[in-house]
């Protein structure tokens, strides 16, 4: 076999093909499963490994599934198919070809994450089924059960003299039992032949996740992933994994039928803008996961590794280069300063003296850097004129920090000049790349992502993708792909009111479940809402001092950047947390929480603890046991809001207790506050 450059366009979609082709003969019907022979059975039936939750799929005319979880039905019977642009629709009318089940149990190590040592363990049914009629396509849908959720994808093989596909139409549906509550995404208007749309699917996926009913979303629209809804069962939350050589899954609803309050969501995906239908592709291939995170408590869903789980296992061979830490921002965010080698300067300074790894040399730093279509003149490896790369590079490596660049992404595809520059910017010793602007999840803007992050790890760049579509577990394959955007943060504030505290306490049960999310917190000019003003220098942030600092526990992001100026953080109250707070964890317990209003997690690192707690826009005490402290006693750092936080949202306290795993801590947040704990054994 022929070795080609990760970096040629051939090889990309001859690597890609590999691996899928990989993942099909690893998942094909009786690969290290027991396989059942056809049966007169309508049904097949799969379970937890708890037996708490069962999956019933249909196997005999029309191809559906339904989940129930402690006997009550959450999903009814929900339609599953794919219709083709050569007019072959799957899942229409099957008959049941076979039927394997195994068992897996076991463990992976994810230095990146929420918890370093990940326990894998479902069950798998894998159906292959045979299209009745004219066309009588084989196909296999695979099932997986955890005691966290359910995930299934299809599995198309190939047969006969077909090499490959034009996908029209994915026929997913979500039928959820009752109207119930839920908490979802912007509705992104799309015209009735949308899939045919250059531009419905269109933006950055940063929205707030507003309380609402499924029957309230529009039908006419298409609402962005995760959705968060309360079954009268459990907590249920819809996105998906390992989204390779696909389009980007979207939900809309269906017109309701008279007298039901049952609602259903079906799958929309984002078209391509070729206009070659939602996904074209070679077989045999495989579809994305459609995840359904299931959780009897909301922060059940925080602490789960389900989408991570169902994501293919890391691509690089070494990824030991792949670091974690906090990272200063030189940003317009601040509305300090200008874009010049002193300010940039100061900044590295900053994060020397904070003993953070990284320094962000955000977008203006290179020829032709601009935030709109790419322009003739545009070089990402020649720095501005005001700009001294050298001096740059050689500052931050006396103060022991490394650099990252941001880059708009056109500018970085024109000519495919990212392989050029990812080469330079590998010997002047750049430790990552931002990535801006794409507000795209159609399939080939999906396989650009492959294609940046495979190149980017040839040398030995870490990856943040901003104004991106939401994350599907790819940290786990691709782990220089460390962070991304697609979320509302803390940018909003320079120009809106959108980032509430509801807004914040909402993100960790909803975009979250999804992967590491670049907020970036750490904003200390602090303000209660009423008197909060967007538009103003420097750059104001909703809430308290302690409810900024709880955000660096609360939040997933294994590379964290602080978004304020040195001049507003050198030396204020809170800073010292920052100098120690760790950005990846060994464990991971919610304590307390409630969807929009508040949250209190602890995170584990070494051998010591941390505690964040969140708070919506209301006064509020909570007490948590720190029964998940070991035995003996424990050395307390309490950083919370100062009795007048309210009034005034800078002022915050700090105690210092010991403690041991009997005690319980009350915790008074002021409205739009929290509270962040450090806990240390005693020696």
């Amino acid at each position: 076999m022929n070795t080609l450059r990760f970096g040629s366009p051939c090889e990309i979609r001859l690597g890609r093909a590999f691996s899928l082709l990989a993942l099909v003969l690893g998942t094909a019907a009786g690969a290290g499963r027991a396989v059942e022979p056809a049966s007169a059975a309508a049904t097949q039936e799969l379970r937890s490994p708890d037996d708490r939750m069962v999956v019933t799929v249909n196997v005999a005319g029309a191809l559906s599934y339904r989940v129930a979880v402690d006997g009550v039905p959450v999903i009814n019977d929900s339609r599953l198919g794919l219709r083709f642009h050569d007019g072959v629709v799957l899942g229409r009318d099957v008959a049941l070809v076979q039927a394997a089940r195994a068992e897996h149990d076991s463990t992976w190590t994810n230095p990146l994450g929420k918890r370093r040592e990940v326990r894998d363990h479902h069950r798998e049914l894998a159906v292959t089924l045979r299209e009745k009629g004219e066309s009588g396509r084989t196909f296999s849908v695979i099932f997986r059960a955890f005691d966290d959720g359910v995930g299934f994808r299809y599995q198309l093989p190939r047969e006969g003299n077909a090499a490959d596909f034009v996908l029209d139409e994915e026929l997913t549906q979500f039928a959820f039992t009752a109207d119930n509550t839920c908490f979802a995404g912007d509705h992104i208007a799309v015209p009735p032949d949308a899939y045919d749309s250059r531009g419905g699917f269109a933006g950055s996926q940063e929205w707030e996740f507003r309380k609402q009913r499924l029957a309230d979303l529009p039908a006419e629209t298409v609402t962005g992933l995760p959705l968060l809804t309360q079954t009268p069962a459990a907590w249920l939350a819809v996105t998906e994994a390992d989204l390779i050589d696909w389009a980007g899954l979207w939900l809309a609803r269906e017109p309701q039928a008279a007298g039901t309050s049952a609602v259903i969501l079906r799958a929309r995906l984002a078209p391509r803008l070729d206009g070659q239908g939602l996904v074209k592709a070679s077989l045999p291939h495989v579809s994305p996961w459609r995840v359904l995170m299931i959780g009897r408590e909301a922060g059940r869903l925080i602490e789960s590794d389900l989408v991570l789980n169902l994501s293919t296992p890391c691509q690089i061979a070494d990824p030991s280069w792949v670091k974690p830490g906090m990272m200063a921002w030189d940003s317009w965010w601040s509305g300090i300063g200008r874009k010049d080698t002193g300010t940039m300067k100061d900044f590295i300074q900053f994060a020397g003296e904070m003993g953070w790894p990284y320094q962000l040399v955000d977008g203006g730093w290179y020829v032709g850097t601009h935030t709109s279509i790419s322009r003739p003149g545009s070089d990402i490896t020649k720095p501005a004129p005001e700009v001294d790369m050298g001096e740059l590079l050689r500052f931050a490596a006396e103060n022991k920090v490394r650099l990252w660049v941001w880059l708009y992404w056109t500018d970085a595809a024109q000519g495919d000049a990212y392989k050029k520059a990812f080469e330079v910017y590998e010997k002047w010793g750049i430790a990552g790349v931002k990535i801006d602007f794409m507000d795209r999840d159609d399939q080939e803007m999906v396989n650009w992502y492959e294609t940046i992050t495979r190149f980017a790890a040839e040398h030995h760049l870490m990856v943040n993708f901003h104004g991106a579509y939401k994350p599907t577990g790819m940290i786990r394959t691709w782990p220089n792909q460390i962070t991304r955007e697609g979320i509302l943060g803390n940018e909003y504030n320079k120009w809106s009111n959108r980032v509430t505290p509801e807004h914040r306490v909402t993100l960790p049960f909803t975009r979250f479940l999804a992967g590491p999310g670049d907020f970036t917190p750490g904003g200390f000019v602090n303000r209660p809402m009423e008197k909060f003003q967007k538009g103003v220098a420097p750059t104001q942030v909703q809430g308290t001092r302690a409810g900024q600092l709880a955000l660096f526990v609360a939040y997933d992001s294994p590379v964290m950047c602080a978004s304020d100026h040195p001049i507003n953080l050198r030396g204020q109250p809170g800073i010292d947390f920052l100098k120690i707070v760790p950005t990846v964890w060994d464990e991971t317990r919610v304590l307390s929480g409630v969807v929009a209003e508040h949250l209190v997690i602890a995170r584990r690192s070494g051998a010591e603890w941390y505690l964040g707690a969140l708070n919506n826009n209301f006064t509020r005490v909570r007490s948590v046991k720190l029964d998940f402290l070991g035995a003996g006693k424990w050395q307390l750092r309490w950083w919370h809001d100062a009795a007048d936080s309210s009034e005034n949202a800078e002022h915050l306290e700090v105690e210092d207790r010991i403690v041991s795993a009997g005690d319980t801590l009350d915790l008074r947040m002021a409205p739009g506050g929290g509270a962040v704990v450090h806990f240390v054994p005693e020696r």
